[in-house]
């Protein structure tokens, strides 16, 4: 299972990378993992401002679907509208092709609440 140092993560299987105010999300690995082949991406909360852990979208693979959460209060500016055509990419690549949304975040303290990449671990089992 692939869990990067440099990253942040939610108890709800989401990470997130940090450059300035901005964030990069995606789901993790283990996510990936457990949900299977994923069919579909859903994100229709680009422009709006959402709190932390409130769902900004779903993902759907073939068995289910599941909603992703928002790890940082902020406004959602960007959706990888590759994954309209493409959403296996967040089975083969969840670290990078396969991100979802980048937003602008309102509350750097809300950073210090989500997990280290050794808590997220942890976590996983």
């Amino acid at each position: 299972m692939n869990i990067p140092a440099d990253l942040r993560y939610t108890k709800d299987h989401e990470w997130i990378k940090i450059e300035g105010g901005t964030a990069t999300v995606g789901i993790t690995d283990f996510a990936q993992g457990e949900l299977g082949d994923i069919v579909y991406v859903e994100v229709e909360t680009v422009d709006e401002t959402l709190d932390q852990e409130e769902v900004f979208g779903t993902v759907e693979a073939v068995k289910t679907v599941s909603d992703l959460f928002l790890p940082l209060t902020g406004e959602i500016v960007e959706f990888n509208e590759t994954l309209e055509d493409e959403p296996e990419l967040v089975n083969s690549d969840p670290y990078g092709a396969g991100w979802m949304i980048k937003i602008k975040f309102s509350d750097a303290s809300e950073i210090e609440e989500l997990l280290s990449a050794d808590a997220y671990k942890e976590l996983v089992g």
